[in-house]
């Protein structure tokens, strides 16, 4: 079985690729093409139930669990914010629920994220990371009370 990076190396490899960038509007280009090479959300998932609240822009957020592990799959109408999503997803995705809820998520602050973005913005995106955790937490008490 091939060894996962860690959430904290998952961080690491961000913050190395953001310092490449001396200007922000290199960085938000960045974040764009990350948004651009997001795979596409299935249309079945794209429900009411499924979006995060707390987000200026639509975005459907779609967790499931297989094998100990958490997948994410995303989208959202608005490409900055797939982009936004799509970090939290490289970071996160295929992680157990406890490394998830317990993952500090450092690199938003270190690149910049939360002093660069809009306040609305930066809010969707701690509302992506609420809602990311909140599946973890399920996926754990679920797998929790199914071993009782």
């Amino acid at each position: 079985m091939a060894v996962r990076p860690t959430i904290e190396e998952l961080e690491e490899e961000i913050v190395e690729n953001f310092s490449l960038f001396d200007s922000w509007d290199e960085k938000y280009e960045y974040i764009i093409d990350l948004g651009k090479k997001l795979p596409a959300l299935e249309a079945e998932h794209k429900k009411d139930e499924n979006k995060v609240r707390g987000c200026q822009s639509t975005v459907w957020l779609v967790a499931s669990y297989s094998d100990g592990l958490v997948h994410f799959k995303a989208d959202s109408d608005a490409v900055i914010v797939k982009g936004l999503i799509s970090m939290l997803i490289q970071v996160l995705s295929v992680h157990t629920p406890d490394e998830i809820i317990q993952a500090k998520l450092g690199f938003i602050d270190r690149i910049g994220m939360t002093t660069h973005l809009a306040q609305t913005r930066s809010n969707g995106l701690l509302s992506m990371v609420k809602q990311m955790k909140n599946f973890a937490l399920a996926f754990k008490l679920q797998n929790e009370s199914a071993k009782q």
